[in-house]
């Protein structure tokens, strides 16, 4: 099967470790010298919209078990990808909630 990188823009990857679903491909990292795809990425979580971002989800190519026609199944250890895992708070706001 082949497709091209907008068909893959438009699938959503799913873990298979944990069934959480990482999003949508944003980008294909490729080895320019050999012409093969290295890694598929995908764009960090938005976190209440003003402060930022999660980090990107890179996964590389070896990780990806199956490309169907709407999923990308992945097998894809991610160390926190979801908005229970929070940053460490500074000491400031911490005193000030307790």
């Amino acid at each position: 099967m082949n497709c091209c990188v907008t068909d893959l823009r438009n699938k959503e990857v799913v873990n298979k470790k944990d069934g959480t679903r990482l999003g949508n491909v944003c980008d294909v990292e490729v080895d320019t010298c050999t012409g093969k795809v290295v890694a598929i990425i995908i764009f960090g979580k938005r976190s209440f919209g003003i402060f930022g971002r999660f980090d990107d989800i890179r996964i590389c190519w070896e990780d990806i078990d199956v490309i169907g026609d709407d999923i990308i199944l992945v097998c894809h250890e991610v160390a926190c990808h979801n908005t229970a895992c929070q940053r460490k708070r500074s000491p400031f706001f911490e005193n000030i909630f307790r």
